[in-house]
């Protein structure tokens, strides 16, 4: 994706999705004639640009501020409208801003002049939906006339009274997108192009996403419009059967359709045949060939090496991101550690899938919220303080709150076993802080902020941020989004007493039984979780949220997300838990209250010095490097993010030392080796690969597998936005960086021919590129020393 008027505020964007088929030209014409300098403060819109293939024209309205109807009466709307059709979308663009020169495109005119604009816009879809050569080559020598036509003039009016309608639009549009089929039609369009100057900007932005097309998608739209021409089905429902078949595979072609998924009538195997005999082979495709009963592309290699070379080194880090979520809001919450308890390695595995799955979306587009939902309220805090007045440090508390909180834990932990009086004691504890009490409040506050500042460094050093930090105990009995929940519960009569508590029933849905509130009216955090879920979609208006947990909380979550169907909100399918096993150690599951845990930051601190170990090794390359110490804990971090993300992230696996730490083979290590590699070669080169590189040097089989590999990128991100899966990038990135050390030993830069050279350093560029960003989207910093 490429947008050039990008939103900064989501809930106030206007997105438009466009085919290549029906760019959208003249609905980014309407909104940039209707708004420049007109564009009032409170409206704080932006207009973004995006282009998924598996869509036609549309516009995405966001929940907010615009207009409805043909009055200029602003209207708040709760949620996001989607708008398709051309004809619709211009409508819906020229009333939607309350200037004078919108006003001018369609609402303000007369009756009996929207009714002629109205007649042109059906027209024009007509002509779009049913294209006749014919037709389309009436409409536009009947430009010679403007005035007949009911078509503004650019040659006699002055281009400062110049007050276009949206049918101008429409048809200049149309009359772009046909060039020389009307002398006429194509001097008007120069002619109001430069009278106009909104008009060249709508182009060149339009133009600016579609140059950002993946390459794969342009052959599947090919292939799609060719057998739309040959067989009269809807291009988009043959695009959507197009089989990519990267990389190469000779048996199977680079691409393929199942013919029987066709439902055309008659034999598949002969329609395939009767397929291969009328489809048009450019400078595209190489050849086409029916197999049985089906028909296989294969590409031109030449044509799409130098194709897709230009495209990755002038798009860099946006190399492979796509609008799937354009206009869309995520929340990801993750990581989410109880304050009372250690940063411990369990906390590892919601922290970098969460972190990846918020770099996934941003990839595909959506706007994402990241929030840290921290465990800080509940009877454990009532626990804790009785632990801290027994055996509390004030100066190990300063010094490393995280690590000192746990030794006090265990050690309560310890005597309530002992003596169940001291549960008690935690219980009237937390009451307190329930009841407002200053001084319990007081010693909580100190515990949290003291924690958040420790766990931001470790955040920072795994390379983790968020928007929110947040907790349960926003949420608490007394807050007003409990209460409101509450009271909405008994409302729809879904509160039941059991035994003194509040429940809900969810045993016809097999979920057991929910417990709201405790007999002593306290809250259990699930039901805290509905308040804050609630809250949520009422502040961000989200269009999915996302919780990465551990799959030992699948129940809770099942309840969780039942409880808020039940209670009708119509976002509740809305809301995804993103599951992962748990990292077992050899004697079991790894405890808080017995103190058998692994704190992260041992983790980290024993990887840096196992990776300064390995590196001072090699002194020379060692002496090259500005901050060992921080290259030293990126590799390290690296390898332990790698390691766990390799899997897929369903399934346990043991905590092992020397697994940890081992760094042959597909490791993090060799994945950074591969970059370092590439970035090693740029720097060697005398010379930058120039901005019209000649890269037909590039014939050797090594160079053409390698260029496949980086075509798949962008599908590769596209599929990971579904499944959220990391191993899949894992993988990707093990694929890429073999077939780099494969050209490495093959083809040489340094003393070539400068063709040959300058080519060379071009694919090497590509694939630095391509791998410093899937590095990124799992949350690696790439290193170009190590």
């Amino acid at each position: 994706m490429s947008d050039t008027m990008l939103l900064n505020v989501h809930k106030n964007a206007l997105c438009l999705t466009f085919s290549r088929a029906s760019a959208a030209y003249a609905e980014v014409a309407a909104f940039l004639v209707g708004s420049r300098g007109c564009l009032p403060v409170p409206c704080a819109l932006r207009l973004g640009l995006n282009r998924d293939p598996a869509t036609a024209s549309q516009i995405v309205v966001p929940a907010g501020f615009h207009l409805q109807g043909t009055n200029s009466n602003a209207a708040i709307t709760a949620d996001r409208t989607l708008l398709t059709g051309k004809s619709t979308a211009l409508r819906f663009v020229a009333r939607l801003l309350p200037s004078a020169s919108a006003q001018s495109l369609y609402a303000g005119r007369p009756l009996d002049a929207q009714a002629r604009i109205d007649a042109l816009l059906l027209q024009v879809e007509q002509l779009r939906s049913t294209p006749s050569n014919t037709a389309v080559a009436t409409l536009l020598n009947s430009l010679s006339n403007p005035a007949k036509a009911h078509i503004v003039d650019p040659s006699t009016a002055k281009k400062a009274a110049l007050t276009l309608s949206i049918a101008d639009l429409a048809i200049w549009d149309l009359a772009r997108q046909h060039k020389a089929v009307s002398p006429a039609a194509d001097k008007w369009v120069a002619e109001l192009e430069a009278s106009v100057p909104e008009l060249k900007d709508a182009v060149a932005q339009v133009d600016t996403v579609l140059e950002t097309v993946h390459i794969l998608d342009e052959y599947r739209h090919a292939i799609a419009n060719e057998l739309a021409r040959i067989t009269g089905l809807d291009s988009q429902f043959c695009f959507n059967l197009v089989e990519n078949k990267f990389p190469k595979d000779a048996s199977t072609g680079d691409f393929s359709i199942a013919v029987p998924r066709m439902k055309l009538p008659g034999v598949p195997a002969e329609i395939a045949k009767d397929l291969e005999s009328k489809f048009t082979v450019n400078s595209t495709f190489a050849s086409v060939k029916a197999a049985g009963v089906f028909l296989k592309f294969y590409v031109s290699s030449n044509y799409f090496r130098d194709r897709l070379l230009p495209r990755v080194l002038s798009q860099g880090e946006k190399y492979g991101h796509n609008s799937v979520g354009f206009g869309k809001v995520s929340i990801v919450e993750f990581s989410s550690p109880n304050i009372a308890k250690p940063f411990h390695v369990g906390h590892l595995r919601s922290t970098i899938v969460g972190n990846f799955i918020d770099n996934i979306q941003q990839a595909n587009g959506w706007t994402t919220v990241t929030i840290n939902y921290l465990g800080d309220w509940g009877k454990q805090y009532g626990l804790l303080a009785v632990g801290f007045n027994k055996y509390g440090d004030e100066a190990k508390l300063a010094a490393d709150p995280i690590r000192h909180l746990f030794e006090v834990y265990v050690k309560i932990n310890a005597d309530a076993t002992a003596d169940a009086t001291v549960h008690d004691e935690a219980r009237a504890y937390f009451s307190k802080m329930e009841d407002g009490d200053k001084a319990a409040l007081g010693l909580w506050r100190k515990f949290v902020d003291l924690s958040i500042v420790k766990y931001r460094e470790i955040y920072g050093r795994v390379n983790v941020g968020f928007d929110i930090y947040s907790g349960e105990s926003q949420y608490s009995a007394t807050s007003p989004a409990t209460k409101l929940v509450g009271a909405k519960m008994r409302e729809l009569g879904l509160l039941k007493e059991d035994q003194g508590a509040q429940v809900i029933d969810l045993n016809e849905h097999k979920l057991g039984v929910a417990i709201i509130e405790k007999r002593d009216g306290g809250l259990m955090y699930l039901s805290r979780d509905v308040a804050a879920a609630i809250a949520r979609q009422k502040e961000f208006k989200f269009d999915n949220m996302i919780y990465v947990v551990g799959s030992q909380q699948d129940f809770h979550f099942k309840q969780l997300f039942k409880i808020l169907e039940m209670m009708g909100v119509p976002w509740a399918e809305k809301c995804q838990h993103v599951n992962f096993g748990m990292i077992k150690s050899k004697d079991g599951n790894m405890s808080t209250r017995k103190g058998t845990v692994v704190f992260l930051e041992d983790i980290l601190d024993n990887v840096q010095e196992s990776m300064l170990d390995v590196m001072k090794r090699n002194e020379a390359k060692y002496a090259q490097i500005q901050n060992p110490t921080h290259v030293a804990d990126v590799i390290g971090i690296t390898a332990v993010m790698v390691q766990d993300m390799s899997a897929r992230r369903n399934k346990d696996y043991e905590f092992n030392w020397d697994r940890m730490l081992a760094f042959e083979g597909d490791t993090g290590p060799y994945l950074q080796y591969a970059h370092t590699r590439l970035c090693s070669i740029e720097r060697k080169a005398d010379f930058e690969v120039p901005a019209t590189v000649d890269v037909s040097q590039l014939t050797e089989p090594v160079a053409l597998t390698l260029l496949d590999v980086i075509a798949m990128y962008p599908d590769i991100v596209r599929e990971v936005g579904s499944s959220l899966e990391p191993c899949t990038i894992v993988s990707y990135a093990f694929r890429l960086s073999h077939a780099v050390s494969n050209c490495i030993e093959a083809l040489y830069v340094m003393n070539q021919p400068q063709e040959i050279a300058s080519a060379r350093l071009a694919l090497y560029k590509a694939a630095r590129i391509t791998l410093g960003n899937a590095l990124r989207s799992l949350g690696v910093i790439p290193l170009e020393r190590m």
